[in-house]
């Protein structure tokens, strides 16, 4: 994908002090990250900061999240190529074009109209056919094209929403931020035979999750 010598050195950048210097060296992972076009999934005013080390607001209210923490997210996943993944919170589409390239199918929900429309046009222009999205309460999960191997939520829960657990395949993954007395945390669950693990990553902030399994708006 041919893109300005400005963004490559940005996106370069990006790799090499947010991602590798904290521990991600993945090289799937990182390549994915180099052929996507970050400042792509930004309103054209925040372009030039797309590569920063923060978060950046794509309107309605929400966020583009730093590119560190798409990358510790998407690394908790432990993606396989057979996988088929869901994802609550479209948002920019810029997680889920990551997804798309990684895993075999991504279905994504997200609440908010606009966001889903931009999202949608971008991801096809782009070329990223595996994705299909809703505009639904992501809380619920998406039941007919359950389970999955793995499932992903970008925005801050109060616990895990049920339906999610539901849908999530034996031996899978569910990576969400949880709301706690500090803030949030980052959890990666795993989907035993009879049990559920609990992993805490690390210390984030999301905006809400809204929903009926969520925060009421």
């Amino acid at each position: 994908m041919n893109e300005p010598a400005d963004f490559k050195a940005l996106q370069q950048a990006m790799i090499e002090t947010q991602f590798k210097a904290r521990g991600i060296t993945d090289e799937r992972l990182l390549q994915t990250f180099k052929n996507i076009p970050r400042h792509k999934f930004v309103p054209a005013e925040f372009q030039k900061d797309a590569y920063g080390d923060f978060p950046l607001p794509i309107g309605e209210g929400q966020t583009i999240s730093q590119p560190y923490m798409v990358a510790l997210m998407t690394a908790a996943l432990d993606i396989q190529p057979s996988d088929k993944i869901l994802e609550i919170g479209t948002g920019s589409g810029y997680q889920t074009a990551i997804l798309s390239v990684l895993a075999r199918k991504v279905y994504s929900v997200e609440r908010l109209p606009g966001l889903t429309r931009k999202a949608q046009a971008l991801l096809d222009e782009l070329q990223h056919l595996n994705i299909l999205i809703k505009v639904d309460d992501g809380t619920l999960g998406w039941k007919e094209n359950a389970p999955y191997d793995k499932i992903i939520v970008t925005a801050g829960a109060p616990g895990v929403p049920e339906p999610l657990i539901e849908q999530l395949k034996t031996g899978g993954t569910l990576v969400i931020p949880i709301d706690n007395n500090d803030g949030q945390v980052l959890m990666r669950i795993k989907k035993e035979h009879k049990t559920i693990l609990q992993e805490k990553i690390c210390g984030c902030t999301f905006v809400p999750l809204i929903g009926k399994f969520g925060h009421n708006k």
